[in-house]
């Protein structure tokens, strides 16, 4: 999330865009995938990543 669209504001984004009929449910589960979205593009930008090559490194320990 940029830093001119608060949680706030993507929640009415979301609410703005949304059918009339969505259900409790979806609407978590929007703010969910929006939430995770969001954290995963903080940890790019801190640097807090794995390379592919190193999943595969690691993958590769777990399937011995």
């Amino acid at each position: 999330m940029s830093a001119e669209l608060t949680p706030k504001k993507a929640a009415i984004q979301l609410l703005e865009k949304a059918d009339d009929n969505i259900t409790f449910e979806e609407i978590m589960y929007e703010l969910h995938v929006l939430q995770k979205i969001d954290k995963g593009l903080s940890d790019v930008n801190k640097g807090d990543i794995t390379s592919h090559n190193e999943m595969k490194q690691e993958f590769n320990k777990w399937l011995k």
